[in-house]
């Protein structure tokens, strides 16, 4: 092939308006993908192509459009910036989400776990005992927040809140479940105080 002239390599006449020319060159740097020796090949033949066309220029046997350069003067076309990603959630809500490592999981998740426990397999648990859980689990929650942001305030604003929750949304798909309860034996306080602690658990790990 290398007797042929640029406009043969490109696969156009020589009469082939610039566009064609780009174009074709653009389709076969797509067909010859990674090879870089028939990229360079192509690139060549266009640069010839553009040296003899701005030549005949000077000439002033042709017109070439002004987005035609020398090849050594042409200037990559800046890539289009991708639009920046949409919030997924407001600012106020990203300010109280926390990215817990595993220890601020975990930590909080096994006290919750030992609570819930206690709450369930306990023999003759009873209310008085399910509401000192639930106090230890108050606790607990408040600790566990404050310590990330140090705004004790805040701290017991959020863990009351869940535990106001989540007694509340236990009560009421306990009352949804009754036969689920009975097989499981449990009654629908001890299902309460579980679902609370699971929501404590997950607003001292997951906010701050």
């Amino acid at each position: 092939m290398s007797d042929q002239n640029p406009y043969e390599k490109l696969g156009v006449s020589e009469d082939a308006s610039f566009d064609e020319i780009q174009d074709a060159r653009n389709r076969l740097l797509e067909q010859h993908g990674g090879d870089s020796k028939g990229r360079e090949f192509i690139e060549a033949a266009y640069d010839a192509i553009l040296m003899e066309r701005l030549r005949m220029r000077q000439e002033g046997k042709i017109k070439v459009p002004e987005r035609i350069r020398f090849p050594e003067m042409r200037v990559p076309s800046p890539q289009k910036e991708s639009p920046a990603p949409l919030e997924q959630s407001p600012a106020w809500l990203q300010r109280m989400l926390d990215q817990p490592s595993l220890k601020d999981v975990l930590l909080p998740g096994a006290w919750y776990l030992g609570l819930s426990a206690i709450s369930i397999f306990i023999p003759s648990v009873g209310d008085q005992v399910l509401q000192l859980g639930l106090v230890a689990g108050v606790g607990v929650g408040i600790y566990f927040l404050n310590r990330k942001e140090n705004k004790f305030g805040r701290a017991v604003l959020f863990t009351l809140v869940g535990l106001i929750i989540g007694l509340i949304a236990g009560g009421l798909i306990a009352d949804l479940i009754p036969q689920q309860l009975e097989l499981i034996k449990i009654t629908t306080n001890q299902f309460s105080t579980v679902l609370t602690f699971i929501l404590m658990w997950l607003i001292s790990s997951f906010l701050r």
